[in-house]
């Protein structure tokens, strides 16, 4: 069977900030720059095999996979379904805020204008098992964001709606899925 493996954008202007980007388009920092150039370079020490990045709509995750492409010469492509959740009314909110914990823990709640949990899973599930369809032929970087990591962590493996809620991968960490 195949693989794939998913990473994480750089630092952005909200992480610093402790606030909640979700689908806002947020910039990455220098740092962010930086840690996109790094995990480029990790793949290319590493000697990873990758044949295409898929990365997310929102300028975090398409500068950290520019960055990986230039520095691996792998070319990359936007993949819309990869876009992080909508989180609503919680956009710009502080991430560690008590009701949007409280929130997050009801799947079928749009957050007053957002996507709901069950709606994101669905579009991310779909997306790998286009992936999985593929995976004989072809490995892919995903590049995207971390409620992103959560589904894809909950796509391999069961979960309590607690341990999904607080799942999450550092910026630019790299992680191999085996199908």
């Amino acid at each position: 069977m195949g693989y794939f493996y998913f990473a994480r954008h750089g630092q952005t202007v909200w992480n610093v900030a402790n606030k909640i980007c979700g689908a806002t388009d947020i910039e990455l920092t220098e740092l962010g720059h930086q840690q996109a150039a790094e995990l480029g370079e990790e793949i290319l020490r590493q000697g990873l095999h990758i044949d295409e990045i898929l990365y997310s709509p929102l300028v975090r995750a398409a500068e950290t996979a520019r960055h990986v492409s230039e520095i691996n010469q792998v070319p990359m492509r936007e993949e819309p379904r990869l876009k992080e959740q909508n989180f609503g009314k919680y956009e710009s909110t502080p991430r560690n805020g008590t009701e949007f914990a409280e929130a997050k823990t009801h799947f079928i709640y749009d957050y007053d204008g957002g996507e709901t949990m069950l709606h994101l899973a669905q579009r991310i599930y779909n997306l790998l098992d286009d992936i999985k369809a593929e995976s004989d032929e072809k490995v892919y970087l995903l590049v995207a964001h971390n409620g992103i990591s959560r589904v894809i962590e909950s796509y391999f493996r069961n979960m309590e709606n607690e341990e999904f809620a607080r799942f999450g991968i550092k910026n630019c960490e790299i992680r191999r899925y085996d199908f």
